[in-house]
């Protein structure tokens, strides 16, 4: 369903819908976006084996990640049947596509490890996968960011517990550091907070100055003290602060931070303790210091969770969720204007 909301006001949002076939809400997770050509390549689901089954968004580049037969040419490489459908698709300066995988060996999320892949011809072919951690419980969500000397900050987390409705109070986000000289990864200092944090979204406020804004731990049932956590980082993201309540509710749900090529943040979350929904962007427009311009992207009865937000060469801002319980992924477009003019 392709569909343009338009309120007196002049707030315009896109809505292009794609349904997932054969989708089991509890089980799927959504790639996410990456750039090639300075294009937005699209978000995808999961089908049977995590396999790229959908049509493209319309007027978007899809790189479309087909799982190729074991008999397939060389170079083109079938995914490890354990890999889990939580993938990071990503486009490095050098043009390199980047795909962070998480593999899970059990029946839980605590059982699972990080692979990356490379490609150097487009998401055409691809390197064999390389264990980024070794540690059980390690998962990733979101993009990496380019920090000031080049290098690559990825953000990870570390789950806890055996319990899927729950994240045990140890459950914490961390980065790691890719070094681009040496080929390197190395680990920051690890959030700890009062009820656990994963799934960190980060944004770059200086050379230095980092800050994150993290999933709150627990679990799925309403409290009247969840918000987002959020941390600072002072040396380029190699150590972090405690993670400390911000301002922001969070129902135990993902949010998103994006930087604006005009220096301005965007944060996309749930503005909710109990419920994903409403699904709110806000802008900040002093480095992180408020976030005074906000606008619902979806609200009403439902679900809008695990936003992903970028920014276009148009200048235009894409955020991609999901709703009905996972089984349906929306894309929004819309301009910053729309929300600090309200």
């Amino acid at each position: 369903m392709d569909e343009t909301l338009q309120s007196a006001t002049g707030w315009a949002v896109t809505h292009v819908d794609r349904h997932l076939p054969n989708a089991e809400p509890e089980a799927k997770r959504v790639h996410r976006h990456g750039r090639l050509d300075s294009e937005p390549v699209g978000e995808w689901p999961a089908g049977e084996q995590g396999l790229a089954r959908d049509r493209p968004l319309p007027r978007e580049r899809l790189i479309r990640m087909e799982v190729p037969d074991q008999r397939d040419q060389p170079g083109r490489h079938a995914l490890d049947q354990a890999e889990a459908t939580s993938r990071e698709l990503w486009q490095a300066p050098d043009g390199k596509v980047w795909l962070f995988s998480v593999v899970r060996h059990g029946a839980t999320w605590s059982t699972s490890r990080i692979v990356a892949r490379i490609s150097t011809d487009g998401a055409h072919t691809w390197r064999e996968p390389v264990p980024l951690t070794t540690e059980a419980g390690t998962m990733v969500r979101a993009r990496p960011i380019v920090l000031a000397n080049g290098d690559y900050l990825l953000p990870i987390y570390h789950e806890t517990g055996a319990d899927p409705e729950r994240t045990a109070p140890d459950t914490e986000s961390f980065f790691l550091r890719y070094q681009v000289r040496s080929g390197r990864w190395t680990e920051s200092t690890r959030i700890r907070s009062r009820l656990g944090n994963l799934q960190p979204a980060v944004a770059a406020l200086s050379a230095d100055h980092l800050v994150c804004y993290c999933r709150r731990g627990g679990d799925y049932n309403p409290r009247t003290d969840g918000y987002l956590v959020r941390s600072e980082s002072q040396d380029g993201g190699r150590t972090w602060s405690p993670g400390k309540d911000s301002a922001f509710p969070n129902p135990n749900s993902a949010a998103d931070l994006l930087r604006l090529a005009n220096g301005h943040l965007l944060l996309v979350y749930n503005d909710s303790m109990s419920r994903r929904t409403p699904l709110t962007a806000a802008i900040s427009t002093d480095n992180d210091k408020s976030y005074p311009y906000r606008r619902n992207l979806a609200e009403g009865p439902g679900d809008f969770a695990y936003p992903f937000a970028i920014q276009t060469r148009d200048g235009k801002v894409h955020v991609v969720y999901t709703t009905d319980r996972r089984t349906v992924i929306r894309h929004a477009v819309f301009e910053e204007k729309a929300i600090l003019e309200r």
